[in-house]
């Protein structure tokens, strides 16, 4: 009888199956097979009419949670446990953080096996690792799981608490959790001292000189012997200079006149100063420090480096991707070490093996920083990655052999000169030695080309040298806000605070941005004015739940129950149900919290009232008659909200919408007009006659202002049909869509050709020519509109000559012949698969493609169902997108359930209270 492995994912479980002795039979889990219920519809019969079961955790005994198994996870239980009855033995080989000891613990608890049990660990998918970890399996560590379930009770509790509060007094559907809360609160306040800040402004000189025939720059420093104000002097709530700075503040006419002054008068080098310096190589990644890194250099949001991440580490190219630790093992260091001496030289490589203490709070995850798996690492071009896979790899293995290289040298350069009584300053850095910087230089992709912008040369200079005055120029400044924070700039802050873990700061962005809490804005998160709203609330009543302390404290008292340091019964007790606790906060309060003031929001500078709708935020103020109410767009923040855009809204909410003019050829008005979704034209007026006037919303980047006639006529006659296709006499139409300006190649029963316009492309104006043009450009690829190269090509078939491939997919290679795709059977590799092997695969997949049929029909029935609803909602005007979302979300849930259960276990670490 064969031993059981039990894994999370089908792709861990297919790489892993290259690496196992024969006898063992690997499966997945697909993640968490039970949970806390997510609905009412999974509490049990038993326990529905009990108030408790509303939260998933009996408080009253002794917290104990109520799991499910949802109903997705029933068919994968039931296969698990067939498996389970042909097996003399378990191996549960989940992650080996502590959700994935939490998975495997879930795991005996479902299957009750009465065969011996191996819990087997490893931080790396290769064949030495996984024969290791198979040699020195361990018991499940209860420790580890008690902490998991303590950390999901408490997110339970808080979640499941707050947010029905905030349901009543604010708006339905806001949601409350123990670290999404705090990261809120950190985007509010930032966003507070914005608004707060009061812009300063100073003037300074910048000269270019040159000795012997060599250009360089140098800043006014000090004017008579005092030193001229920076940005950094100015107080930000007023915008002078802080109390107490001895500094010159140069306005515009003093400077200029100094300017003037000086341009003749002979420039002296008074002092020169040389400063070495050494840089080390950055710590190997931690999962933190791959995010912001990420964030930084590929512009990936944290969801997608970990979505990444965890592919290539399933697939046995990284080592475990959730880490706190920067250790690397002896086995990394000489792999490391190979890896500068083959491709820089030794005299590259640092002279002593070079390791990393971890710094972060309460470091615990796995044992192992982040880096290529093996005791050799493949190079980027030797794995044959692609795309943001390749991508992020080739970060990941930089960054690892930077750590074994050595010290980039540098020096750096101060020169001191003197102009009658004016003193400038000229710097300069020359890289002696580059070291590290030659792999591998932090926030750059090209390393070669960071070397050369991080170095400003100098003349060869000496004191008594007199440069010659090429320009003087004088430039005013302002001081700049406080910039917002970035997903890298935010994860970098919650770790350093130690709120919450560093394999959560994913799907704690995510939430945020889809419970409308921020908006992604030129890569910064930007919150809403309902995130100002629910800090608001949290701070006055909970203070404790969004301070940073606390919530650190909170999750070293969590770190504390997993190594046995703390109790976790007494603690839950102290949290919930104390003289202080969180259920005695919320009864005790719910009576005093105002919803009229809680759904109030005070901002900066504003004398409006900004209040919380049930269809969004407003703006409310008192005139003569009583107070007047106009929505705010749902893509106005409150940084954009000043005095000026309140009197617009209110100007169109009192008096109307502008009027641009009339249409040339029908003779209505068109006017401009401001809606939840931004400013708009509209052609007529809205009668009984008319109810749903045409409309047609500004393309993005255009100033509402700069609206001419022309372009309002020309919007309002979008689509515009722009000819025929000479192939296929079907007709080319441009148009404005959700995502931009676009053209469609309409093909009828064939289907739709869309091409995005360029830059230099504009939708009103765009020529058939140039439509064709596009059209025949290759379409621009999202994964599957690239035609895919396979890893390897078997052959023909002897059937019809198609070609056999083997293509590398998302969850493994496939084999693929026409529309049929197969996966290798367990004991093939894409090295060792004969065509023959091959065909007897397809042909079985073959077998059972008929057997889906009525699922399939059923399926296509009810996404056309879903299709026809949208083209209805079309009609209806706003309605349109919300419904088209709807579709594409269902017909994405129909197509890829698979995936779907892939991520099953990423989801459960997504918890809305976390």
């Amino acid at each position: 009888m064969p031993s059981l492995v039990i894994v999370e994912s089908p792709t861990k479980a297919r790489t892993i199956r290259n690496y196992l002795p024969r006898g063992y039979q690997v499966e997945a889990s697909m993640g968490h097979i039970r949970d806390l219920p997510q609905s009412a519809s999974e509490i049990p019969a038993a326990v529905k009419g009990e108030e408790w079961a509303k939260i998933g955790v009996n408080v009253e005994a002794d917290f104990e949670p109520l799991y499910v198994i949802p109903q997705d996870k029933k068919k994968v239980v039931k296969a698990l446990k067939d498996a389970l009855k042909n097996a003399d033995e378990l191996v549960l080989a989940t992650d080996e953080d502590r959700e994935g000891e939490s998975i495997s613990w879930h795991l005996l608890q479902v299957l009750q096996p009465k065969v011996p049990i191996k819990r087997m660990v490893f931080h790396e998918i290769t064949e030495e690792a996984i024969r290791d970890a198979l040699n020195h399996c361990r018991d499940v560590d209860e420790q580890l799981v008690r902490a998991q379930e303590t950390r999901r009770i408490l997110d339970r509790l808080v979640g499941y608490t707050l947010s029905p509060l905030l349901w009543k007094k604010i708006a339905w559907g806001l949601s409350a959790g123990r670290v999404q809360s705090v990261a809120v609160r950190l985007l509010v306040n930032r966003e507070r001292q914005r608004r707060a800040f009061r812009k300063g402004s100073y003037w300074d000189l910048k000269a270019i000189l040159s000795k012997d025939d060599t250009d360089f720059e140098a800043r006014l420093v000090t004017l008579r012997g005092t030193r001229i104000a920076t940005g950094s002097d100015f107080d930000e709530s007023t915008g002078q200079i802080i109390a107490g700075r001895q500094v010159l503040q140069l306005g515009e006419a003093e400077a200029r006149s100094l300017q003037e002054r000086l341009r003749q008068a002979a420039w002296t080098v008074t002092n020169l100063e040389e400063r070495t310096s050494t840089r080390k190589p950055s710590a190997p990644f931690t999962t933190s420090t791959l995010q912001q890194e990420a964030n930084r250099k590929l512009k990936l949001s944290a969801r997608e480096t970990m979505r990444i991440a965890q592919s290539l580490y399933e697939q046995g190219y990284i080592t475990y991707m959730r880490t706190d630790s920067t250790n690397l093992s002896q086995q990394a260091i000489a792999a490391a070490r190979s890896c500068v001496e083959q491709m820089y030289g030794t005299q590259y490589l640092s002279p002593q093996p070079r390791q990393y203490a971890t710094k972060s709070k309460g470091a615990q995850e796995a044992h192992e920083a982040i880096r290529p798996a093996g005791s050799t690492f493949r190079t980027p071009q030797e794995t044959g990655l692609e795309g943001r896979e390749l991508r992020l790899y080739d970060l990941i293995w930089k960054r690892t052999v930077a750590t074994q290289m050595a010290e980039a040298r540098q020096t750096h350069i101060t020169v001191q000169i003197q102009v009658e009584d004016a003193g400038f300053r000229a710097t300069g850095k020359r890289i002696d030695f580059p070291g590290f910087f030659r792999a591998y230089v932090e926030g750059s992709d090209d390393p070669d080309a960071a070397i050369e912008d991080q170095e400003v040369i100098l003349p060869p200079l000496q004191v008594g040298d007199q440069p010659l005055c090429r320009e003087l120029e004088a430039i005013d400044h302002e001081t700049q806000p406080p910039t917002r924070y970035t997903e890298a700039s935010l994860v970098k802050t919650l770790e350093s605070e130690g709120i919450g873990r560093p394999s959560t700061y994913a799907s704690i962005i995510g939430t945020i941005i889809d419970r409308g809490y921020a908006q992604m804005v030129n890569n910064s998160l930007v919150p809403t004015f309902t995130a100002f709203a629910v800090t608001g609330l949290l701070e006055k009543h909970f203070p404790d739940l969004v301070d940073t302390g606390f919530t650190a404290r909170m999750e070293q008292t969590l770190d504390e129950i997993s190594t046995g340091e703390a109790e976790w019964l007494p603690y839950l007790r102290e949290f919930y149900l104390g003289q202080e606790g969180l259920e005695t906060q919320v009864k005790q309060r719910e009576s005093q919290i105002d919803p009229n003031e809680a759904r109030t929001v005070e901002l900066e500078g504003l004398d409006a009232k900004v209040r919380i709708g049930r269809y969004g935020a407003y703006i409310e103020v008192e005139n003569g008659d009583g107070p007047v109410k106009a929505t705010i767009p749902q893509d106005m923040t409150p940084s954009d909200l000043d005095p000026e855009q309140v009197q617009v809204l209110l100007r169109q909410k009192t008096e109307g919408p502008d009027k641009i003019g009339f249409h040339p050829e029908t003779g209505e008005p068109i006017y401009q007009r401001i809606g939840p979704y931004g400013p708009y034209v509209q052609l007529g007026d809205e009668t009984e006659e008319n109810p749903k006037p045409k409309r047609a919303s500004l393309p993005k980047g255009i100033n509402p202002q700069d609206v001419t006639l022309e372009m309002a006529v020309g919007l309002l006659s979008l689509p515009r049909t722009l000819g025929v296709h000479p192939e296929t006499g079907c007709k080319i139409q441009a148009n404005l869509g959700r995502f931009g300006p676009y053209i469609v190649h309409d093909q009828g029963k064939n289907g739709k050709d869309y091409r995005s316009l360029k830059g230099d492309d504009d939708v009103l104006t765009i020529s058939l020519e140039r439509a064709l043009e596009l059209l025949a450009e290759p379409k621009a690829g999202r994964g599957r509109g690239r035609a895919a190269t396979p890893l390897r090509e078997l052959g023909p078939h002897p059937d019809d000559g198609e070609p056999v491939n083997i293509y590398k997919g998302p969850y493994g290679p496939y084999i693929k012949h026409g529309k049929i795709n197969a996966s290798l059977p367990e004991d093939q590799t894409v090295e060792s698969l004969s065509l023959e092997v091959a065909l007897q695969a397809l042909a079985a997949k073959a077998s059972t493609k008929g057997k889906g049929r009525s699922t399939k029909s059923t399926t296509t029935k009810s996404t056309a169902s879903t299709a026809k609803e949208t083209a209805t909602a079309q009609k209806t005007g706003k309605t349109a997108a919300k419904t088209t979302k709807t579709t594409k979300s269902t017909k994405t849930t129909t197509s890829k359930s698979t995936k779907s259960a892939k991520s099953s276990k990423k989801t459960s670490k997504s918890s809305p209270s976390a």
